[in-house]
């Protein structure tokens, strides 16, 4: 949803030589409290809890699409093709006419963006969008781990810029997506730092 609504932002590292790389917007203080507003009342496993998780997407979604930050990225004079069409170039992918389609539809017909939960229903389109979810995968992947497992973001605590994220996304491309060959988890869970959460 971030990488949709905000693209991405520029982060400095030392890996190899010096330079910038694109990273994930998205920071633990948002992330939280989103994770805990789309989670909230699923058990998996209990009865119906499908249909829980979907309303809960659906909320969000409308809720995310309604928030000061995203109001104030997109006027609600944009026309639902200009929307549809920034969102898909802030997530780096060219949809197929039949993806770029079905997002501006659900503003039936609309002039403008005006209808929150039509610019939800039209961002999550978009978020979920099986180019992009293939593209940030592995990016999506390393920032769990610091979210997760350090509780941080990726260039705070012992981390004063992007080096650590830059050196695990590139073993994880490398290992062609594959956690477990790049010892991704383990490497986390065994750190000192990790370790001395307990």
């Amino acid at each position: 949803m971030y990488k949709v609504a905000y693209g991405e932002t520029d982060g400095a590292s030392t890996f190899g030589n010096p330079h910038t790389l694109k990273v994930p917007i998205v920071r633990r203080v948002d992330f939280l409290p989103d994770t805990l507003e789309v989670g909230q009342g699923v058990v998996v496993g209990k009865a119906g809890w499908e249909g829980v998780l979907e309303a809960n997407k659906v909320a969000y979604a409308t809720d995310f699409a309604g928030r000061a930050r995203f109001t104030s990225a997109f006027a609600n004079s944009l026309t639902p093709a200009q929307f549809v069409d920034a969102l898909f170039a802030n997530g780096g992918v060219t949809p197929s006419a039949t993806d770029r389609t079905a997002a501006i539809n659900e503003f039936g017909g609309a002039a403008n963006i005006a209808d929150t939960a039509a610019r939800g229903r039209a961002l999550r389109r978009v978020a979920e969008n099986g180019d992009l979810n293939t593209a940030e995968k592995n990016k999506a992947f390393v920032l769990m781990q610091y979210l997760g497992y350090l509780r941080r973001d990726p260039n705070t605590g012992n981390d004063s810029d992007y080096t650590g994220y830059d050196f695990w996304l590139q073993k994880l491309n490398n290992h062609g997506g594959d956690f477990h060959a790049a010892q991704m988890v383990r490497s986390f869970i065994v750190s000192g730092e990790y370790l001395n959460r307990f």
